[in-house]
């Protein structure tokens, strides 16, 4: 079985076997993007037990999300939470990334249809190191692209929305093709905003910046925790805007997701970062992230649902 493969998908109340977790082609968010996702990971502690890690600030903005897009889900934020340790326990999967995903079901077509079912699916699955293992340990290079990141009158910068991650893929597209491992966009008004799926962090002189909730950034669940773990540790941590070259001129550059988890970054346009490999802060919050979720780190349990 591939690493893309799990046993059930979990879709409008009933798990479904993972070959006949379909969709009809006429799908109304399959053409038009208006839809609502979350990626959430589910870690196996030292002590065995597993958890889904900060499950239920995730389906909290997954609810956000929808209401931003004026979708009404058809179910509570604990009946998902439920179904998500239902199908990871029918799926047997004491470690897993999860997928829940809401969209507008077929019915009729055209940008103002609003009588098609909202729908809602959970797919679970195992994934590692989305930047890779070799970019965990020794940083990944990352490049400045030409996309901007969507502003604010636009679409919804908080919101997890479908159609919003072509604007992402184009950058990360951009990028990739050209050797770099990474995508980062800057906002409308030129300051460094985000990666095409994490949130960003340099560290000069043992002062740590990101970019504010206030601009166009997703608000990172995965960010709130660095910031927190930083916090605890005495480092102190700026929400402010900064340039690109403020990268440049960094002891330390490092991004963090669900996905990508905390990943070092060693070269940002061509220019290397401090001397190229992982520094101690990026070192010191990365150890501690995965020493939180796999329960060896105390104080954090509010941010554990045991399955």
């Amino acid at each position: 079985m591939s690493s893309l493969r799990a046993n059930f998908v979990w879709m409008d109340g009933a798990l479904v076997p993972w070959d006949e977790a379909n969709v009809h082609i006429m799908t109304h968010t399959l053409h038009y993007g208006l839809g609502m996702f979350e990626g959430i990971r589910c870690y196996q502690r030292a002590d065995g037990r597993s958890h889904i890690f900060r499950h239920r600030e995730h389906i909290r903005r997954l609810f956000e999300s929808a209401h931003m897009g004026l979708l009404e889900i058809p179910h509570s934020v604990d009946e998902i939470m439920q179904a998500s340790r239902d199908l990871l326990r029918a799926n047997g999967q004491a470690e897993a990334y999860l997928r829940p995903l809401v969209f507008v079901g077929d019915g009729a077509m055209g940008l103002g249809s609003t009588a098609n079912r909202t729908r809602v699916a959970i797919a679970s699955w195992q994934w590692g190191a989305y930047l890779g293992d070799k970019g965990m340990k020794e940083g990944i290079s990352a490049k400045v692209s030409s996309f901007q990141r969507i502003h604010p009158n636009t679409l919804f910068n908080k919101g997890k929305i479908v159609g919003h991650y072509v604007n992402s893929i184009m950058a990360k597209r951009e990028v990739m093709l050209a050797g770099y491992d990474e995508a980062i966009m800057l906002d409308h008004e030129g300051y460094v905003c985000e990666a095409s799926g994490e949130n960003v962090f340099i560290v000069r002189d043992g002062v740590v910046r990101t970019a504010p909730l206030g601009s166009a950034i997703l608000g990172g669940i995965t960010r709130d925790t660095v910031i927190t773990i930083l916090r605890d540790n005495g480092v102190k941590v700026d929400e402010t805007r900064f340039a690109r070259e403020e990268m440049y001129v960094a002891d330390e550059v490092f991004f963090c997701g669900t996905a990508a988890e905390v990943t070092p970054v060693r070269m940002v346009d061509n220019r290397k970062i401090g001397d190229g490999k992982v520094g101690p802060v990026s070192g010191l919050v990365q150890s501690q992230f995965f020493e939180v979720v796999r329960g060896a780190r105390e104080g954090y349990d509010r941010w554990f649902d045991y399955i």
